[in-house]
């Protein structure tokens, strides 16, 4: 402790003034002088035991930094005490606190990122394994012509379900990463369903299904009008998938000072309550989800309606029929 440049330092101002006393106390009576003495040393000493105690905790101090540099976020630096060392304690337990909070959002992110590796792994190897089959067939030289057609065909197929994968992996990760600048558009509500009907009509007349709107010519929202388009489609092409032949599709919409609602519903089989909270999750097929289904269309329509001040509910009854709603509020909740 000696060596200690600052311990060097105390002791040598401790010294001059305890000299400089004593220089003082000899042209006083003897007694004096033993009573100056003592205190110095009592001086001496006494600031020797604090800066111990207080070198003592600041090692403590550092012992506690490296457990948690290593890891170990359970510690618990602080005293409850008065005092500068007590209020160092407190700001080092904040910021153990905040490294922490970041530790487990980071390691949220890894696997994240991991599942959402495997994941994409998975729905890519489906029908590039499907292609590379066909690919090999279409090889053989006594293949019939009906017979290359229709591989030709598949081949197409899983090509544009691939883009489609791709291009819908890539506009998540811009809204995930708020790189999407969505415009702020007067909206007609009405404007916005036609044009979102249009890619799914011809599966709608395939099955016999019916379509309605309800809703006054002049309700409308701020946003953008593209995005929430695509957003709305991928709820339709979930109602499509999953009411059978000669089933309703309705869509109603109104709005009030708050906020302005769509509601999409269908008629068909509903979806199970296991799956309910979970059905905006990127990547998840539920019990009643067709084979090629991918589980991403619901996640991308919950992303875009997130991103423009709007928020999106689902209720369904078994055999009854699903309902989304979806609400875009005129402020900021």
């Amino acid at each position: 402790m000696l060596r200690n440049r600052e311990i060097q330092l105390l002791l040598l101002v401790m010294v001059t003034i305890s000299l400089t006393a004593v220089v003082v106390a000899a042209f006083m009576s003897p007694a004096t002088i033993a009573i100056v003495f003592l205190l110095s040393v009592l001086l001496i000493g006494s600031s020797l035991l604090f800066t111990r105690w207080r070198y003592r905790e600041l090692a403590k101090l550092s012992v506690y930094l490296r457990d948690i540099s290593s890891g170990n976020d359970s510690l618990d630096v602080r005293d409850n005490q008065e005092g500068e060392l007590s209020i160092l304690k407190n700001d080092i337990y904040k910021v153990t606190l905040m490294l922490s909070e970041h530790r487990s959002l980071l390691q949220r992110d890894k696997v994240q990122l991991t599942d959402a590796i495997s994941d994409i792994s998975h729905q890519l190897k489906t029908p590039l394994t499907s292609m590379t089959v066909m690919a090999d067939l279409l090889s053989a030289p006594d293949l019939p012509p009906d017979k290359r057609t229709e591989f030709t065909h598949h081949i197409r197929i899983q090509l544009e379900r691939i883009d489609w994968l791709v291009s819908s992996l890539l506009k998540l990760s811009k809204m995930d990463a708020k790189t999407i600048p969505f415009k702020k558009d007067q909206i007609r509500v009405k404007e916005l369903i036609h044009k979102a009907i249009e890619p799914v009509m011809i599966p709608m007349d395939i099955k016999g299904q019916t379509f309605s709107i309800l809703g006054d010519d002049e309700v409308s929202f701020v946003g953008d009008f593209n995005w929430t388009v695509e957003a709305i489609i991928n709820l339709l092409k979930n109602g499509v998938e999953h009411t059978p032949e000669g089933g309703a599709i309705a869509i109603t919409f109104f709005e009030n000072a708050l906020f302005t609602e769509i509601i999409i519903a269908d008629n068909g089989g509903g979806i199970p309550k296991a799956d309910l909270p979970y059905i905006f999750k990127r990547f998840y097929k539920g019990k009643n989800a067709s084979e090629g289904s991918i589980g991403i269309g619901l996640a991308m329509a919950h992303s875009i309606i997130s991103s423009q001040n709007g928020v999106i509910d689902v209720t369904s009854d078994s055999g009854k029929g699903t309902q989304f709603r979806i609400k875009f509020y005129k402020h900021v909740i």
